[in-house]
C-alpha cells in the first residue's frame, strides 16, 4: 500500500520506545508499576498509533497523545481480569456472572484456612495421614441420610468418576428422555463414552416405563442411571420411572442405581410456595445407591460435585485413580463445610445463604428494593418506572419457574436501551442489567448491599459524560 506524504511524516514523528518509556518512568512513582508492564504498554501504544496512521485516520502524533494511550493500557493491565460486577439481571444463579454467591460464614472459613496451615490430610487423633473428605463427609451424611459421601471439583466430574468406576466395559441403562446436555456441551452420551461405559437407551423421549428397564437387562448390565432434567422439562403426554421404582428393580436384580440430580437441593422449595424440586434426601430415601449433585447452584456453596450413597460404592469410587485428578482443594472444602453447617437449621440456611435468600424472596420485598433504587436515582435526569416482571433461578435449574418481581426500567432521554446497557457494562465496577421490551431493566432481586449506590454513581457519570 502506497503511503501518503502526510502518513510518512506522522510515522517519522512517532517517539521511540525508549523515549516513551523514559516519559512514563518520570510520571509514575518508582515501584508502583512493574517495568515489564510499562514496557509492554509503551509498545502497544505505539503500535496502536501506527495502525491508525496506516488506516488513514491521521491521529494526533506527539509524546503527550501517545502517553495518554500508554496510561490507558497501564490502567487496563494493572486491573484484575476477574472482577466483581453488579448483577441487576434478576438471574440468581447466573452462570456467566459467577453462579452462586457464598454465605459470609463460608468466606470467613476460606480466610481462616487459606492463610494458615490446616489439617487437610492430617488426622489429629492418630497423628497420621488422613483423608480430606472427612472434613465434610459426616456433615453430608447427617443432612442427606446417606451412608457415605465424598466431594470432587464439580458435578460433571462426579458423574464421570462414578460412571468410570461403576460401568467401565458394561452397559448403563438410561431413558431417552434423560439424555441431557448442559452448559459447555456436556452431554450424557459423550461422558458415558469417555468413562468407558456403554450407553443403552430405553423408552422414548417423552415416555419410559419400568418394563423398558426390565427388558434391557442382560449379563452386560452394570447400572441403572437416572438423570434429572434440571435445565428443561417435557410436558404433556409423559411418563417416567421414579427413583424408588428403579431402586426396587435394581435391588431385585442386583444392579446399582445412580441418580444424577444435577443442581441438587437440600431444601424442599414447595414449602416456600415454589414448584417442588427433588431433594437429595428424597433420592437417598428412595433407595438410590449413588446420588450426584452440585455443591454450588441451588445448594449455594462453592463449585464442587458431591457424591453420596452406599459405603461399598463410595469406597470403590474413592479408590479410582481419577479421584486424585478431580479432588477439591482446601479453600473449597472450607467453604463447603461452612455452608453445610448452615443446613443443620433450614431457617438459618435460607436466611444466610444468598442463593436461597434470593430465590425465596417474595414480590413485596422486591417492591421495597425497587422503591429504594428509584429514590436513589430521583436526583438524576433519568426516568424510572416500576415494572411487574419476572426473575429467574438460573444455573440450569427450575427451568419453568418465574419469580414474580418488581423491576425498575431506566430511561435516559436521547439514549437507547442498548447504548445504556453498554455504558453501564463499561462502568467500574460493571453494572449488568437486561433489556426487555426495548427497555433497560434492573431487577432488585439480585442486587447486593451497596449496589444501589454504585448504580446511582454509574448513571451520574453517564449523564455527566453526555452534557
Amino acid at each position: 500500500m502506497e503511503l501518503r506524504d502526510t502518513q510518512k511524516q506522522l510515522l517519522r514523528t512517532l517517539p521511540g520506545v525508549d523515549t516513551l518509556l523514559d516519559a512514563l518512568l518520570a510520571e509514575i512513582p518508582e515501584g508502583k508499576v512493574p517495568r515489564s508492564v510499562l514496557t509492554a504498554s509503551a509498545r502497544e501504544a505505539l503500535e496502536a498509533t501506527r495502525r491508525s496512521i496506516f488506516n488513514g485516520e491521521d491521529p494526533t502524533v506527539d509524546l503527550a497523545s501517545v502517553l495518554t494511550f500508554a496510561h490507558e493500557r497501564i490502567d487496563a493491565k494493572m486491573r484484575p481480569n476477574l472482577t466483581r460486577v453488579v448483577n441487576g439481571t434478576g438471574v440468581v444463579v447466573h452462570t456467566n456472572l459467577g453462579r452462586s454467591l457464598m454465605a459470609e460464614e463460608a468466606l470467613e472459613r476460606i480466610h481462616a484456612v487459606g492463610n494458615r496451615y490446616s489439617n487437610l490430610e492430617f488426622n489429629l487423633k492418630t497423628g497420621k495421614r488422613g483423608l480430606r473428605y472427612t472434613a465434610v463427609e459426616e456433615l453430608i451424611c447427617e443432612i442427606t441420610g446417606a451412608e457415605a459421601a465424598m466431594v470432587v471439583n464439580n458435578n460433571a466430574g462426579a458423574v464421570l468418576l462414578c460412571l468410570d468406576t461403576l460401568v467401565r466395559g458394561k452397559e448403563a441403562v438410561v431413558s431417552r428422555g434423560e439424555l441431557v446436555e448442559i452448559g459447555g456441551a456436556f452431554r450424557i452420551p459423550d461422558v458415558m463414552t469417555k468413562s468407558g461405559g456403554i450407553l443403552k437407551e430405553v423408552g422414548t423421549t417423552n415416555r419410559t416405563h419400568l418394563r423398558d428397564y426390565e427388558n434391557a437387562i442382560s449379563d452386560e448390565t452394570g447400572l441403572f442411571l437416572k438423570v434429572h432434567t434440571s435445565n428443561y422439562q417435557i410436558v404433556g403426554f409423559t411418563s417416567a420411572v421414579s427413583v424408588a421404582e428403579l431402586a426396587a428393580l435394581g435391588k431385585e436384580r442386583g444392579i446399582p442405581v445412580m441418580d444424577d440430580l444435577g443442581s441438587g437441593t437440600f431444601v424442599n422449595f414447595g414449602d416456600y410456595g415454589l414448584p417442588a424440586e427433588p431433594t437429595v434426601q428424597q433420592s437417598v430415601a428412595a433407595g438410590a445407591d449413588i446420588v450426584t449433585f452440585s455443591g454450588d447452584k441451588l445448594l449455594g456453596g462453592p463449585q464442587s460435585g458431591i457424591i453420596v450413597g452406599s459405603r461399598t460404592h463410595i469406597e470403590a469410587i474413592r479408590k479410582n485413580p481419577l479421584t486424585r485428578a478431580l479432588r477439591i482443594d482446601k479453600l473449597t472444602l472450607a467453604a463447603l463445610e461452612a455452608t453445610l453447617r448452615l443446613y443443620r437449621d433450614e431457617a438459618e440456611a435460607v436466611a444466610k445463604i444468598p442463593t436461597l435468600r434470593m430465590i425465596t424472596m417474595d414480590r413485596e420485598e422486591t417492591e421495597v428494593r425497587a422503591k429504594e433504587l428509584m429514590e436513589a436515582l430521583a436526583g438524576l435526569p433519568v426516568k424510572t418506572e416500576a415494572l411487574a416482571l419476572a426473575s429467574r433461578p438460573g444455573g440450569g435449574s427450575l427451568p419453568l419457574l418465574e419469580l414474580p418481581s418488581c423491576c425498575v426500567g431506566v430511561t435516559l432521554p436521547g439514549m437507547g436501551a442498548s447504548a445504556m446497557e453498554k455504558a453501564m457494562r463499561k462502568n467500574d465496577p460493571p453494572i449488568i442489567g437486561r433489556i426487555e421490551n426495548e427497555a433497560y431493566i434492573l431487577d432488585p432481586r439480585t442486587l447486593q448491599e451497596g449496589d444501589i449506590a454504585l448504580i446511582a454513581e454509574a448513571l451520574s457519570r453517564i449523564v455527566e459524560a453526555r452534557t
